[in-house]
């Protein structure tokens, strides 16, 4: 079943009607999300294991094929002059300490802790610690910012640099056909774009099993490769990669720059948060996929202490060439799916950021009858599908791509520990402190990663730079002129309560049904209800003022998504509250409101939306570029009655000018 959401046409009726209450800083109580919630994120009732499975399947894909290419890439900075059993000792522990730091104690043992009502991700830790700093914080909704642009940067070199790596794999098979390594891949990439649009909830449930018999494939092989050269435990002593770091100085910065290539996907564990819940993905953790990542890179480094010469590619030699047919069409069945789920990633991401405020209101497919989170947005698909393949031609192969990966995941990696310092110390009281001492070592981690990925801008890097730069100006650009045009529309508002005293005594022809008047303010008078009564001359028997509100919780519970207020007998005020998770659905809402109150009859039911053209104003320099930016970006966003899910043939429009 498809059912088809979409967004507001322009920027002023995303300012005006669509009522982002996250940009007024509108909160909301915090009951979590019930299991009857009609926007739940998965199913609850399914087993521990069951959605272990499914973790592995969604959660760990990107991660799962970091293998694919992050030792290699490691190995080449310091192997043009051989390679010494200290230098793959020092790597490996280096490798193997990353992981452990990084994913096993910040994400998997903290942040997963940090949940707004059970979801996850940077746009969720950047509400919830605004909520904490208590006003609106410019610094903060920069870092929410820089998160978001610096995922969806990553979302579009990840899915290249995935499947080129494992498409490569066909070249130790069969080198005749390295010449179709390239077609191959793009042929992937398309077909998996393209199936977006009917939803993967048909084929998502062999995700888990078929990822499954990856990291058990991958773990095997690296514990046979390890029984072979056992001294590769030594890696486990950390100072092994502490002396590689002393001994070789800036060549080994430049190795830490391809180290973090091993934890890129990391922040797939926080952001599906909300699809499984903590306990499935640590379950998952602990007892599959971090032991089968460890066995793995353990395996290559006692393949390459053995036979240097693989150091050229060394996950595929693992295994002989009799079995290496198999290990390339799995690794290439997981790379298909750890891009599958950055582009599933990609779309949540996109749909909160359009409910925050940051973004215009974006076509919204759901693609699931029965799990609101199988989206699909065919503007953000096509834009990905561009992306990816001008990366893959651009680039030509992963070696090269790689150099370019990384910047975006260590980015958004130091944002996410940024705004977990500020959370656990205002928002949860623990010892500001301790919090700054015991996220120091990450942060400092995390920062000397990001310094190394930014030696790859001359090759590269800078495309995932501009990437993220511009998702930033946009955003911030569309969330600035949102702000102004609601403060233009406060100075201009009239107040409903007056407004409804008047109009007892008023000479308009009152004609009988009901309005429904789409506002963002529901203190005020809608401008669709002036213009009516102004060239219309006509009022309606009863006059509904509706505001959407999205409310900094993923989902309100179906019980307290209306409030219905009445101001007298001919006028009252609604009020529809969503979740960021959610896309507003006024039709069905309308129904759960009956049930505190509100009286009509959708057939003498008319809906009024306020469109407002919004020009720029006599300002300069910069604000005059952001105030273009804001028009140019409404100019794409959907029409609201769409995403609204109003009744086409019961919707009235009624146009007029703002100057921002």
């Amino acid at each position: 079943m498809i059912t088809r959401q979409s967004g507001d046409a322009d920027g002023a009726q995303q300012a005006v009607t669509s009522g982002v209450a996250a940009a007024q800083g509108k909160n909301a109580p915090g009951n979590g999300m019930p299991p009857d919630s009609e926007a739940g994120h998965g199913p609850r009732n399914q087993s521990l294991a069951a959605l272990a499975v499914g973790a592995i399947g969604v959660v760990y894909g990107d991660i799962g094929t970091s293998p694919l290419y992050a030792l290699r890439e490691a190995l080449r900075p310091v192997a043009h002059d051989g390679l010494a059993r200290a230098e793959v000792l020092g790597v490996i522990s280096l490798l193997i300490w990353t992981v452990t730091l990084i994913v096993t104690v910040k994400y998997v043992m903290f942040l997963l802790r940090a949940d707004n009502h059970g979801e996850g991700g940077v746009l969720a830790l950047y509400t919830l610690t605004r909520l904490a700093v208590g006003r609106r914080s410019l610094p903060v909704l920069a870092l929410g910012i820089a998160g978001a642009s610096l995922f969806l940067g990553d979302s579009i070199i990840t899915p290249a640099v995935t499947v080129l790596s494992a498409v490569e794999g066909i070249s130790l098979v069969a080198p005749q056909f390295q010449q179709y390594v390239m077609p191959v891949t793009i042929g992937i990439l398309l077909a998996l774009f393209i199936v977006q649009r009917h939803g993967t909830h048909a084929i998502s449930a062999l995700f888990g099993p078929v990822m499954l018999l990856w990291f058990v494939t991958m773990g095997g092989i690296g514990a046979w490769q390890l029984a072979h050269d056992p001294e590769i435990l030594l890696a486990f002593n950390p100072l092994y990669g502490v002396d590689f770091l002393l001994e070789h100085g800036v060549v080994a910065f430049i190795v830490m720059g391809a180290i973090f290539l091993a934890v890129t996907g990391a922040e797939a564990l926080y952001a599906d948060l909300g699809h499984f819940g903590r306990k499935p993905i640590t379950t998952a953790w602990f007892i599959l996929v971090f032991p089968a990542l460890i066995l793995n890179y353990l395996g290559q480094g006692a393949l390459v202490l053995r036979l240097p010469e693989t150091r050229e590619n060394p996950f595929f030699l693992m295994v002989s060439p009799e079995l290496r047919p198999f290990l390339v069409g799995m690794a290439t069945l997981a790379a298909v799916i750890a891009a599958q789920a950055v582009i599933t990633g990609a779309f949540s991401m996109t749909r909160a950021a359009i409910q925050l405020g940051l973004l215009p209101r974006l076509s919204i497919i759901h693609t699931s009858g029965a799990q609101s989170g199988q989206i699909y947005l065919p503007a953000v698909n096509w834009l990905l599908l561009f992306g990816v393949l001008a990366f893959v031609l651009a680039f030509g192969s992963s070696e090269a791509l790689a150099a370019a990966y990384g910047i975006s995941v260590t980015g958004a990696m130091l944002v996410d520990s940024i705004l977990a310092v500020l959370f656990f110390s205002i928002g949860r009281n623990w010892p500001r402190s301790l919090v700054i001492i015991g996220a120091a070592p990450l942060v400092f981690l995390e920062a000397t990663f990001l310094l190394s990925n930014l030696t790859k801008v001359p090759q590269g890097g800078y495309v995932p730079v501009i990437l993220s730069i511009s998702f930033s100006v946009m955003m911030f650009a569309w969330w600035r002129g949102t702000q102004l045009a609601l403060e233009r529309g406060h100075k201009e508002m009239v107040e409903l309560d007056s407004f409804a005293r008047s109009m007892r005594r008023s000479s308009a022809h009152v004609v009988p049904g009901t309005a429904i008047f789409l506002t963002a303010d529901s203190q005020a008078v809608p401008p669709a209800l002036l213009h009516n009564l102004k060239h219309n001359r006509v009022l309606h028997e009863r006059n509904v003022v509706l505001s959407v509100q999205t409310e900094r919780v993923p989902v309100v519970p179906v019980m307290e998504r209306a409030v219905y207020a009445p101001i007298d007998d001919r006028f009252a005020r609604l009020t529809l509250r969503f979740g960021f998770m959610e896309t507003p659905n006024v039709t069905r809402a309308l129904g759960q409101a009956r049930r505190v109150g509100l009286k009509f009859d959708v057939m003498t039911t008319s809906f009024f939306l306020g469109r407002r053209k919004v020009i720029a104003g006599a300002r300069t320099g910069l604000p005059l570029v952001l105030d273009k930016l804001f028009i140019a970006l409404g100019r794409f966003a959907a029409d609201p009655s769409d995403y609204y899910s109003l009744p086409r043939d019961r919707v009235v429009e009624l146009g007029s000018r703002m100057t921002v």
